[in-house]
């Protein structure tokens, strides 16, 4: 299965399997990137950035649950344990866990408080929570507008950011937002799985905005919370103590301890 990754180190070549990719995001450090995260197989959180997920050769484009591997440095700039600066060059795909094999590799990371990550010095955490509310709201042309030219102002630097020729992220005109209940209390927050926004573009192709919308708001809203869900959560860069729905992650049979 390999070496555990040590997160004391500078420098390395890591496997981890996918578990995050949030919607991309507008830098201008870095151009556009995509804050991803992984565990790797002994365990350990790993997140991964910055990752210019739609510049990557066809080949390199992994998804949830890919093993992946790829050489990383720590950055200066980002103090979080599990953080590492990736070489975008090296990342392959290696392999793909098994749906049978899932349940098991995460089991023991699923926790239910927050606060406790947290004061435990970790930034990343697979949290099980009860959901109690789902909440699709429409952005404001404004913000849209805003977010839009940011992507291609990015866009027209490809020579700073070494990108390839590609059309300028599109800003979702919706976000998806989870009320959710803790050990720690009641929280909100706006999902930004990469993954939930690409399903509603698809299902919008297919069926139209109205019934993409109802089965996103089905799905995601009921069906996922029934069946078993996780909530990716990572924290803010800036803001330690600000948690952020990186990901939705489905898992059936969720092994967990027990909520309240």
């Amino acid at each position: 299965m390999g070496t555990a990754t040590n997160l004391n180190l500078h420098s390395g070549e890591a496997e981890a399997i996918v578990i995050v990719k949030a919607v991309p995001h507008a830098s201008k450090k870095h151009g556009e990137t995509v804050c991803c995260a992984g565990i790797d197989l002994h365990g350990n959180w790993l997140r991964l950035y910055p990752v210019s997920f739609r510049s990557l050769d066809e080949g390199q484009k992994f998804g949830r649950w890919d093993r992946i591997r790829f050489k990383w440095r720590k950055p200066s700039d980002d103090h979080r344990i599990e953080s590492h600066r990736v070489d975008q060059d090296s990342l392959e795909i290696v392999g793909e866990i098994k749906r049978s094999e899932r349940q098991s590799f995460l089991s023991n990371l699923i926790v239910t408080s927050l606060e406790r990550e947290r004061a435990a010095g970790r930034s990343l955490a697979l949290l099980k929570a009860k959901i109690l509310d789902f909440k699709i709201e429409k952005r404001s042309d404004k913000e849209i507008a805003s977010e839009t030219v940011r992507f291609a102002a990015l866009h027209s630097q490809k020579d700073l950011f070494n990108t390839k020729s590609i059309i300028p992220y599109q800003p979702c005109r919706y976000s998806f937002k989870y009320r959710y209940q803790t050990d720690d209390g009641i929280r909100e927050g706006t999902c930004q799985d990469w993954e939930t926004e690409a399903t509603f573009y698809n299902w919008e192709k297919r069926y139209g905005e109205t019934q993409a919308l109802t089965a996103i708001q089905r799905i995601f809203g009921e069906e996922w919370p029934s069946k078993g869900m996780l909530l990716a959560m990572g924290t803010h860069s800036l803001y330690p103590d600000v948690w952020l729905i990186n990901g939705v992650v489905r898992l059936d049979e969720v092994n967990q301890p027990t909520l309240f």
